[in-house]
């Protein structure tokens, strides 16, 4: 298993008046400015999250403007001379574009919107990778009117409906999006990696040679490295290792068979991070260290130039960095002596539970419990069986309607993947910094959801 990120990394020592013992947060779940209070707050960019929901209202989600930079760093600095490129699809808004932008990373977008955002932001197109295994004619010709960087191709239409648009236009360099036949070892609903799934051109069946033959054969395409991505939440470092090794070995394939190999090789993304206490996750110094060994290694062996990395980082970056919170409706005591907390949220705005599986935490806050902890399962107020948030979590056993819960790890897949089930308005997000609060993406609002309502 690959290093787990120090826990206290990136964290200013406590005063006397933060530092409490019961109350001690899992250091390696919060954002990095998280701080636990005596009064059971907690407070993020020296912000308390109490006062924020007596601003903003519940639910909302908070995300910690300097987890993501100190994140963006840490990658940097990991990978060196290669291409971080942020998952947009994790979160996205001009907000966080800007961020990447200023600390120098890359954007990878998957449709005509995501790049709307970019484009309203500022960021550069030249720093833009677009994916996505289905580009409609409306987003290729978006990603070819901006001028981004890169195209990831993702089939043989693909490449023949850019063919058509750039003769009208400029060149677009393209990576061929490889499966590379390896199983990162994760849900099945996140695994790309392997063959008979919906993404990229199959290795072993002979796919993927064919889609850098064709387009080396269209001299409005020009053909400017391989990509692969083989999983979202991986925790096995060895997965990558293999992926990496077997690109490296196309490579040489393709050298053999065309002269000079492709120079780019984009790794993809999929570094898993701890959701709850005790769960594994990868640090990225060194998952870079051993996938630029590899990288090397495989080079030297099949006497090859070292191709330039890229690396998609998106939940590594944007994760840690939020924390949702939510206002308890109602609480009911369970056969087994557990209690079933419901609160004003859900599905609607973490789906992540009802879709993977996934797994989290929840911490009361705002005041300090009586009567020690029970166990608990947060659920949402929305009508299916499979709304939980969080089960088996300890919680204070005088918890009632009212309290608020706060939900740590939220940043990624959480906004981007919200939606109006029930027609439940979306919640804002608010960014904080040293002291400062700013409303990024507002709360829905019932006009909202008319007016898209035609009659």
């Amino acid at each position: 298993m690959g290093a787990a990120a120090r826990p206290d990394a990136g964290r200013a020592p406590m005063t006397p008046q933060t530092r409490p013992s019961a109350v001690a947060l899992e250091a390696l779940l919060w954002p990095a400015t998280a701080r636990p209070h005596l009064d059971g707050d907690i407070s993020i960019g020296r912000i308390k999250l109490t006062p924020l929901t007596e601003r903003f209202g519940t639910p909302l989600l908070v995300v910690d403007e300097q987890d993501v930079r100190e994140r963006c760093r840490a990658f940097r600095r990991a990978f060196g001379d290669a291409e971080v490129a942020y998952a947009g699809k994790a979160f996205l808004c001009r907000a966080m574009a800007t961020w990447i932008g200023q600390e120098g990373l890359s954007l990878d977008v998957c449709s005509a919107g995501e790049l709307a955002v970019a484009r309203a932001a500022g960021f550069p197109a030249e720093r833009i990778l677009m994916h996505g295994n289905a580009k409609t004619p409306e987003d290729l010709r978006a990603a070819l009117g901006y001028g981004v960087g890169t195209i990831v191709v993702d089939s043989f239409h693909e490449i023949s409906r850019l063919a058509a648009l750039a003769a009208q236009g400029a060149r677009p360099r393209l990576l061929i999006r490889v499966t590379p036949g390896v199983d990162g070892h994760t849900h099945a609903a996140v695994t790309t990696g392997t063959d008979g799934q919906k993404f990229g051109f199959s290795l072993a069946s002979g796919a993927a040679a064919e889609a850098v033959r064709r387009v080396l054969a269209q001299r409005h395409l020009e053909l400017a490295g391989l990509h692969c991505h083989i999983g979202s939440q991986i925790t096995d470092p060895g997965a990558f290792d293999l992926a990496a090794a077997r690109m490296v070995e196309f490579l040489a394939e393709l050298r053999a068979a065309h002269g000079t190999p492709p120079r780019r090789l984009d790794l993809g993304g999929g570094f898993g991070v701890a959701y709850r206490a005790g769960d594994p996750e990868l640090a990225p110094g060194p998952v870079a260290g051993r996938l630029r060994r590899t990288v090397q290694d495989a080079c030297a062996a099949h006497r090859l130039p070292v191709p330039r990395l890229t690396v998609e980082p998106g939940r590594a970056i944007v994760a840690h960095a939020g924390v949702t919170v939510y206002r308890v409706v109602s609480v009911k005591h369970g056969p087994a002596g557990g209690l079933l907390v419901a609160v004003n949220g859900g599905m609607s705005d973490n789906p992540r539970p009802s879709l993977y599986g996934a797994r989290y935490t929840a911490r009361l806050i705002g005041r300090r419990g009586a009567g020690g902890e029970r166990s608990a399962t947060v659920v949402g107020r929305h009508c299916e069986a499979g709304d939980v948030i969080a089960a088996g979590v300890r919680l204070p056993a005088d918890v009632r309607p009212g309290d608020l819960l706060a939900v740590p790890c939220t940043g990624a897949y959480h906004h981007s993947m919200a939606s109006n089930y029930n027609m439940v308005r979306r919640p804002p997000v608010v960014a904080v910094r040293d002291g400062r609060a700013r409303l990024i993406i507002r709360r829905e609002t019932i006009d909202d959801l008319m007016a898209r309502d035609l009659g």
